[in-house]
């Protein structure tokens, strides 16, 4: 495993999520979204001012050690236009991103990518950036039907699409550090638990692309993780389709002597996994997290259920606009 730098502290702001939420009261280390916005030059509120929710998932993510700031941009969401709406009211500094991840492989977390890339592009002045990506990403994917039958799921940008976007690709399988080793991105999860099955029924293209075969485990998906000084490990996961589990146990694995501080992202608890919420809430709990930031494609009964269990002081819901502090 490639080494991990610590890093003096961490802040990260959700771009795109399924929600959005300024009345909630939050922690005192996450600013709501009208702050944001209200950071961001916001002087009323209003309709259009305001960031719109999406399904989907894209994170600013900035790392500071001493006078240093790194900054990447983890998922671009489901659609171009979200990117630049949200992003514009929010403020977002598309010059200062220093790299882009990709979780894997669905459009909810690549869609907005060319659009990314032309924001970066243009507000730095035309410099390429690295794009992490995993090489099974780019065959199409396709859902099951109640009926019977599939609905396929649109392509996602391919490596030389994003090329002439300004993406300087890196297609790997392995654990990569970036960015002064402030950033990890994972390799491929590995399938711990008894219980976390994948995505039931999810299909993708045969390599001949002339026929659909099962593709439950979506191996393609990774995470990011930042080591942040004094408290430990902030694991990002996009979708969990590893198993939120397998996520915090690859991660565990990879730093054992660094604590597990915070997991964000989404856990995929929703659907066909609804089934499993009550070992996943009960599991997540071995591993000492401070913060738990379920979000995307979560659902609305495991985030009830780990607040049930673990109480607002560690259970802060993701919402489109919030910034995290850690």
């Amino acid at each position: 495993m490639p080494t991990l730098q610590p890093v003096d502290r961490l802040e990260f702001q959700i771009l795109i999520d399924n929600l959005t939420d300024s009345l909630s009261t939050a922690p005192p280390n996450v600013t709501l979204e009208w702050t944001a916005l209200m950071r961001a030059g916001m002087r009323q509120l209003s309709g259009r001012c305001q960031c719109c929710a999406n399904h989907g998932l894209a994170v600013v993510v900035k790392a500071f050690r001493g006078a240093a700031c790194r900054v990447v941009l983890f998922d671009a969401g489901p659609v171009e236009f979200a990117v630049e709406y949200n992003g514009t009211r929010l403020g977002i500094d598309f010059a200062s991103i220093d790299a882009v991840v990709l979780s894997h492989g669905h459009w909810d977390h690549a869609g907005g990518l060319p659009i990314a890339f032309d924001l970066i592009t243009k507000a730095n002045g035309g410099r390429a950036i690295p794009c992490y990506l995993h090489p099974g990403m780019f065959r199409q994917r396709a859902l099951p039907l109640t009926g019977g039958g599939l609905l396929p799921i649109r392509e996602i940008p391919s490596p030389d699409d994003l090329v002439a976007k300004g993406a300087v690709p890196v297609v790997t399988t392995e654990a990569q550090v970036l960015l002064d080793d402030m950033f990890l991105v994972s390799g491929e999860i590995p399938r711990m638990t008894s219980y976390e099955k994948g995505f039931p029924g999810h299909k993708r293209r045969s390599e001949d692309g002339q026929s659909w075969e099962d593709d439950p485990l979506i191996m393609d998906e990774r995470f990011l993780a930042v080591h942040v000084g004094g408290k430990g490990i902030v694991v990002l996961t996009a979708c969990s389709h590893a198993g939120i589990i397998n996520v915090l146990k690859h991660a565990q694995s990879s730093f054992p002597a660094i604590p597990l501080y915070a997991v964000a992202g989404g856990f995929h608890l929703a659907g066909g996994n609804e089934k499993i919420i009550a070992e996943s809430v009960r599991d997540i709990g071995t591993f000492g997290l401070t913060l738990i930031a379920p979000g995307h494609c979560t659902g609305w009964r495991a985030v009830n259920a780990l607040a049930n269990a673990y109480g607002d002081s560690i259970v802060a819901p993701l919402a489109v606009g919030k910034i995290f502090a850690i």
